[in-house]
Formats: C-alpha cells, sequence, structure tokens
C-alpha cells in the first residue's frame, strides 16, 4: 500500500469534522509552502504610463487628505 492510499484510508476512518481538519491543515501546508509572488513597487506599476509622481505631489496629497483631520492641541 502506497502513502496516499494510507493517508486516504486513514482519513475516510475519521469522523466528517476530523475530516474537515485535516482539509484545513492540508491547505494550510498548500499555502505555507506556496511560492510567493513578488512584489511590485506603485511606481513599477504604472511605469509605461509615464507618470512622475515628485514628493511635493506626495506631500500636498496629504495636506489635500489630512488637512480637515481634527487634532489634539497638547
Amino acid at each position: 500500500m502506497n502513502l496516499e492510499q494510507v493517508v486516504v484510508e486513514k482519513l475516510r476512518a475519521l469522523s466528517p469534522d476530523k475530516q474537515q481538519e485535516a482539509l484545513d491543515f492540508i491547505e494550510f501546508l498548500e499555502h505555507k509552502t506556496a511560492v510567493k509572488q513578488p512584489r511590485h513597487s506603485v511606481e513599477g506599476l504604472w511605469a509605461d504610463l509615464q507618470v512622475e509622481v515628485t514628493e511635493e505631489d506626495i506631500a500636498q496629497a496629504r495636506r489635500e487628505m489630512w488637512g480637515n483631520f481634527p487634532r489634539e492641541d497638547v
């Protein structure tokens, strides 16, 4: 009997809730060993659009976003 057959036989002997636990664990192992895709920078995502964002653009966006945010005076 090969390993797969032994696993299936033991899985069938379990109650449905324990079978679900086994499935959850298998999915955890799959996720844990999955090849992670490299992350791309935002600049890399829009590189072909020829958009240039400067530090001043970012500062202006922050001022617009947070300008009316209530502050506690200490």
